[in-house]
């Protein structure tokens, strides 16, 4: 595959991932309102704080290392499948042991909630762990489907599994409120139910048919799909086991970053169960542009870089062409995450009250709820720039890089949890958001280093895409200030009149902006268009 097809069918997959996040956190959005109205903040805090960190820590232990290794694997042509299929079985019994491990610490080392106001927790911990585990059994079919751009298959099966747990959560918690936790844990086990499910029949029904056949698919029969040896070869690819054992040391690291703030919650008790809901909620709610925007993109186009690109060689020893193409797309990726980082910085910061009045009223609108969500509109300009920069050195480090950088992610991962704590307790909630900032800002300065250095002898300056251009910056300035003035004369208590005002201020301060984006940033907009936009075209060999 060419990297002119690999780049499309990235930004295909790109696409479908946008559309497919943006129905997960609208969902999501729906839900969290709806059951604000029906179940206490407090057992929202146990779900969505730390039953939820139980489940993200199993799988994301269990199999991101062995996503990046394989995904960067299979670019290669030294790799055998029946090898990285093997490799990722293993995912299977570190995922029972994570489970056993972390469920022993969520049972007996960390508060048990009063089952008066939070029943059930011994059993949700149970649930959530085996949903991770179940989750597990689909991990080689998920890698064979994003390594062959199986697009739609992923589209489909999470959003099968996404409105079916919904669904079974508004019904028990319309008529089974009494049984408290079982409620969100059973949802969530046929949540990863129905995502193996759908991974399952999809390869039983391709392996072997005419389809796979004509894609000249790797695999011919389900056995295929079952770890085994092969004749002749080891059993599993060392050379991909090392990289996985790298990148296992690193992602302990950055689970540690990411969900930084749930593990001081959870392990140093410096928020009631109820203000952790309250955060969780305002977090959730500050995150959705990231999540179903920027997520997908770095997903992606991880895969694209890592197809491309070879690892542990800088520009001057890559195919020209090739290079040309990778830095073209990742200074379009950073302009067109930094001025949607902006927009939402701006908007954000005028719009967070009114937001919070409507979504759940004066419990998220009163205290420092409106003061979390402008904070956490400043923190997503950081999470753009982030997770593009990060996507591209990760798929060109070699391993010898990675093991380097992993000395670089303990020493922001213990500076975060000492930040989290120490300005949580001068700050409150606040400070969470601000630990995050101040670690982002550096994993942006070490990522921007990299790229600089990367193309520092080539004609490709990539990091040009960090500089918007100054109209579109004086229309950003000016939006802030009018909306800002527009906050304080309209919103909030002055009745729905005044809000409706308020919001047309908005509407009509974001429509400048897009107009001048539009005027000025003709590449920006040619690569949206024909790269990110999804389209429809008649399949060829």
């Amino acid at each position: 595959m060419s990297s002119h097809d690999v780049l499309k069918s990235a930004s295909t997959l790109a696409s479908y991932n946008v559309l497919l996040q943006v129905m997960f956190r609208v969902l999501t959005f729906l839900l969290n309102a709806f059951t604000l109205r029906f179940v206490s903040k407090e057992l929202i805090g146990v779900v969505n704080v730390r039953l939820t960190l139980l489940y993200s820590t199993l799988v994301f232990l269990s199999r991101e290392a062995f996503r990046r290794a394989c995904l960067s694997g299979v670019s290669g042509t030294n790799h055998s499948w029946r090898q990285i299929i093997n490799l990722l079985w293993l995912t299977l019994p570190l995922g029972v042991l994570w489970a056993v491990l972390l469920a022993c610490v969520w049972l007996w080392l960390l508060e048990v909630p009063d089952p008066e106001t939070i029943p059930y927790y011994g059993p949700a911990v149970v649930l959530f762990a085996l949903s991770g585990v179940q989750e597990l059994l689909a991990e080689p079919l998920w890698v064979l489907a994003q390594a062959h751009m199986f697009v739609r298959l992923k589209v489909v099966a999470e959003s099968l599994a996404m409105i079916t747990k919904c669904s079974i959560t508004v019904v028990l918690v319309l008529f089974a409120r009494q049984w408290g936790l079982y409620i969100f844990s059973a949802a969530h086990l046929v949540f990863t139910g129905i995502l193996v499910l759908c991974y399952a029949l999809y390869f039983i029904r391709f392996l072997g048919s005419k389809e796979a056949a004509k894609k000249n698919f790797p695999l011919d029969h389900v056995g295929d799909l079952l770890p085994h040896r092969a004749d002749g070869e080891p059993l599993v690819d060392w050379a991909l086991a090392r990289l996985t054992w790298s990148f296992f040391k690193q992602s302990f690291l950055k689970q540690i970053l990411t969900e930084g703030e749930r593990y001081v919650m959870t392990f140093l008790n410096v928020l009631s169960f109820g203000d952790q809901g309250v955060y969780d909620i305002v977090n959730n709610l500050g995150s959705m542009v990231a999540r179903f925007i920027f997520l997908p993109i770095e997903e992606s186009f991880y895969i694209f870089f890592a197809k491309v690109l070879e690892r542990g060689r800088d520009a001057r020893s890559q195919k020209q062409e090739e290079v040309a193409i990778v830095a073209e797309v990742l200074e379009c990726l950073l302009k067109l995450v930094l001025i949607v980082g902006l927009i939402i910085t701006v908007f954000g910061y005028a719009y967070s009250h009114l937001a919070l009045d409507i979504y759940g009223g004066s419990l998220l609108s009163s205290g420092a709820g409106p003061t979390l969500l402008q904070c956490y509109s400043c923190y997503v300009l950081l999470l753009a720039v982030n997770g593009v920069t990060e996507c591209f050195v990760f798929a060109a480090m070699s391993q010898e890089e990675v093991d380097k950088y992993n000395f670089v992610m303990l020493a922001l991962s213990v500076s975060f949890l000492f930040l989290s704590y120490m300005l949580t307790w001068w700050a409150g909630a606040v400070g969470f958001i601000l630990a995050n900032c101040l670690n982002m800002g550096l994993r942006i300065t070490h990522s921007v280093l990299y790229i600089h250095h990367y193309f520092q002898a080539s004609q490709w300056k990539p990091l040009r895409g960090l500089l918007p251009s100054p109209l579109l910056l004086l229309a950003l300035t000016v939006s802030a200030g009018v909306t800002a003035l527009s906050e304080g004369l309209f919103c909030c208590d002055g009745g729905w009149l005044l809000k409706l005002v308020h919001i047309s201020v908005g509407a009509a301060c974001l429509l400048v902006v897009f107009v001048t984006c539009l005027l000025t940033e003709t590449q920006l907009v040619q690569f949206v268009r024909t790269q990110l936009l999804p389209r429809y075209r008649k399949k060829h060999t």
